[in-house]
């Protein structure tokens, strides 16, 4: 028996760009049908209702005659909508789409800050000097786009008074409003009680415009 070929990784150049081959078999082959987009010649049904480049509607029409327009017009016929009755198809240049989609793809990656959790420990009866320390590095984080843990510690006696905790944490919630906002609401976790408060997305604009001297 002579040895089976297999098939290259990559297919035909159909209207100035590679068609790329699904790694998996269709359906009619006993393996499970490909998720990949399905671009001229392998996209295999009798009619399609054909998307102009443009977005314009061109209607219903046979296979045979959207592959002819795409070849026409040195574009791809891209199947957009596979789950439609006719499956609906587009007009595009195939290649540069993808190029467009991977660029904005990393640009949105590269704008995403990386989210980092602060942590300011607090006690109950924290004299003022403390608070207002305290309270300056939680502004500060804050300011700078990083979210905040806030945990009043409890010692002896002060565990049967959690409401001191509370009251606390809400002060300090009320006066950095300006900044964040309370994301995880004071609760108690064994001996400590937890807040976790969340910069405004606007945050560091504030805090640059209060810094700024006013024109006379």
């Amino acid at each position: 028996m002579p040895a089976l070929r297999t098939k290259p990784a990559s297919g035909p150049v159909v209207c100035g760009h590679q068609v790329e081959q699904a790694g998996q078999l269709s359906s009619d082959q006993g393996g499970h049908i490909s998720s990949e987009t399905r671009i001229n010649d392998r996209i295999r049904v009798p009619e399609v209702r054909l998307v102009g480049p443009n977005g314009e509607q061109v209607g219903i029409v046979k296979i045979e005659d959207a592959l002819r327009l795409a070849q026409d017009a040195d574009l791809d016929l891209v199947e957009v909508a596979a789950q439609a009755h006719p499956p609906v198809c587009r007009l595009m240049d195939y290649g540069k789409f993808k190029y467009e989609s991977a660029q904005k793809a990393r640009e949105s990656r590269r704008n995403q800050q990386l989210t980092v959790i602060k942590e300011q420990k607090l006690r109950p009866k924290i004299d003022q000097h403390d608070y207002e320390t305290k309270k300056g590095h939680v502004s500060r984080f804050l300011a700078a786009g990083n979210k905040v843990k806030v945990t009043i510690m409890f010692r002896g006696r002060e565990q049967s008074r959690p409401e001191l905790g509370f009251r606390l944490l809400q002060k300090l919630a009320d006066e950095v409003a300006e900044l964040g906002y309370v994301e995880s609401s004071p609760k108690q976790d064994g001996r400590n009680m937890i807040m976790v408060l969340a910069p405004h997305k606007n945050a560091k604009a504030k805090q640059k415009a209060a810094k700024e001297p006013v024109e006379s």
